[in-house]
């Protein structure tokens, strides 16, 4: 017969881990995405790409593609500098596959 096998104790230390939501903003600071008008990507294409991208409704990606295009440039929205960054690069990756320079920028948010 074997003796039977002891498992050794368990520590009595709990360590409670939980993120700081405060630290996540500090390293993630609010970025402003601005759209560039241009005289190739189609209106409806911008359209397009702020509803599927920026999930915008209708009439509001209506409205900034219409500042942009008569302003020459629209205010698109804030979003953490990694999402800010992703969105952008999607819309760019969305307007280089048909070819057009549709141009989004970030700038940190004052």
């Amino acid at each position: 017969m074997t003796s039977p096998t002891i498992a050794p104790p368990k520590p009595d230390i709990q360590i409670e881990v939980t993120p700081d939501q405060d630290s996540e903003v500090a390293l993630d600071p609010p970025h402003r995405v601005l759209l560039h008008n241009d005289d190739f990507t189609p209106y409806n294409f911008v359209v397009n790409v702020l509803r599927s991208v920026f999930e915008f409704s209708w009439p509001r990606a209506v409205a900034v593609t219409q500042t942009a295009h008569v302003r020459g440039i629209a205010y698109v929205g804030t979003y953490p500098l990694e999402d800010a960054k992703y969105r952008v690069g999607q819309a760019h990756a969305l307007a280089r596959a048909e070819g057009y320079p549709l141009t989004l920028t970030i700038e940190p948010e004052d």
